[in-house]
């Protein structure tokens, strides 16, 4: 029972220094391009796609291979036990042997109706196509992180303001209480106030709560340890307004370089190619193979040199085999190619489409959020005077709690407006850049 219990707190403990040793081996202040890159490496997807490449690599050593003759090593050995006649004794003789048989054979396809070379075509093809489908994720990952990032910062920033907000909404309830202990405001003002300081206590957990969640989402897109504290660097400036070029150029440019189109189209061509493959069981096909071969039996009286020397022999050969009849299986495999085309040039269609209509959305997302950011930033600035005039005319008491309060709430409404409008405006800049061809970067 001991022995068992130092078992489990030795590997208990091992696991733990290892998760230790990792974690500090991982930056302490994360930038988004830390993010980007470490996710890269990282993610399960992306890596298991990298695995389906390199499994597809060998798919196409294993075609090359198959244009150049085989090697085949065959040798047996036997012993034989028989009872034979004996005319002089008049009974039977037991007689024991040994024999053995060597060869090397090898063969190799000569013509196939271009099968071969097809296939191989077809495999690098297909590689190729697996590495684009490697950098489409690692697109789509980058994205995600990006908006899991900034949301992050939106959050903070958030609760900076929150903050400050439900201080000064503090120090105006301890102020309220003085004054309605003194009996200077009614009973009604003073509740106003306790309940508006709740309701910045609110709002600031809510942001707090928000930046757990989307620290925990960027964690788990980056697949770091559940015990990690993530930290993120906030960038010195945000750019919320540059030049957007024109939709149809990031449509064009998007169209030719993004990977998810080259994979389709190279499936197209993959799939033109099994075409010409499946063509091929029409046609004969031409083999060419080679043996040598020796035995040898120790019932004779040749030694056994002898005897390989004399059985050894050669043999060169051509086999040509003519499809005739096969029951329409290759008609059916042609057929379906045929099929299979059609559906790779819907694919392509398809993907064209739905990136177009991406980038599309990504412009419109720009547009809105630029504007959207404008407006807000107008409503922050004249909410912001009105505020800072409620402030001090409730010092002075020119002004009733309820208006005080109203003023406020619209500035702090103004405030969390402006501060979503600058993020959206970020991320949707970013993400039509990225789709252009541009690295995100903060």
């Amino acid at each position: 029972m001991i022995n068992t219990l130092m078992v489990i707190l030795f590997v208990h403990t091992s696991d733990s220094i290892a998760q230790t040793t990792e974690q500090n081996q991982l930056p302490k202040v994360w930038n988004l391009e830390q993010c980007i890159a470490y996710a890269k490496q990282q993610n399960i997807q992306i890596n298991t796609l990298r695995l389906t490449t390199k499994s597809t690599e060998q798919d196409l050593l294993l075609s090359k291979a198959a244009k150049i003759p085989n090697l085949l090593g065959n040798a047996s050995q036997s012993f034989t036990n028989a009872k034979n006649a004996d005319l002089v004794v008049g009974g039977f003789q037991t007689q024991a042997s040994f024999a053995g048989n060597y060869a090397l054979n090898s063969s190799m396809v000569l013509y196939n109706g271009g099968y071969l070379n097809n296939d191989i075509k077809q495999k690098d093809l297909f590689i190729k196509s697996a590495q684009f489908n490697a950098e489409a994720a690692e697109n789509d990952i980058t994205i995600q992180i990006t908006q899991a990032y900034l949301n992050i910062l939106l959050a903070k920033e958030n609760s900076v303001y929150l903050n400050e907000i439900l201080e000064t909404s503090k120090a105006q309830l301890k102020l309220g209480e003085l004054k309605y202990n003194a009996g200077s405001i009614a009973k009604k003002d003073f509740v106003l106030m306790k309940a508006q300081s709740a309701t910045d206590n609110f709002n600031l957990i809510t942001s707090q709560n928000a930046e757990r969640q989307n620290t925990l989402t960027l964690k788990q897109l980056l697949q770091l340890p559940s015990g990690y504290d993530l930290t993120i660097q906030k960038p010195e400036t945000l750019e919320t307004t540059l030049p957007v070029i024109k939709l149809e150029e990031a449509q064009k440019i998007a169209l030719e370089q993004r990977p998810e189109v080259k994979s389709s189209l190279l499936e197209k061509e993959a799939a033109d190619l099994e075409l010409q493959k499946s063509k091929a069981s029409f046609l004969p096909t031409l083999s060419a193979s080679g043996s040598l071969a020796s035995g040898y039996s120790d019932n004779q009286s040749t030694p056994y040199p002898t005897q390989l020397d004399n059985n050894f022999y050669q043999r060169l050969g051509l086999s040509l085999s003519v499809p005739i009849f096969n029951n329409r299986t290759a008609k059916t495999v042609v057929e379906k190619s045929k099929i299979a085309i059609d559906q790779s040039n819907l694919n392509v269609e398809n993907t064209k489409t739905v990136l177009a209509q991406k980038v599309e959305q990504a412009y419109i997302n720009v547009l809105n959020a630029q504007s959207q950011f404008t407006a807000a930033q107008e409503q922050l600035d004249a909410n912001t005077e009105n505020y800072r005039i409620a402030n001090e005319q409730l010092r002075l008491g020119g002004i009733n709690t309820v208006d005080y309060l109203l003023e406020k709430n619209l500035y702090v409404q103004a405030l969390q407006n402006f501060t979503q409008a600058k993020y959206n405006a970020v991320i949707s800049l970013k993400i039509y850049d990225f789709y252009k061809g541009d690295a995100i970067k903060l």
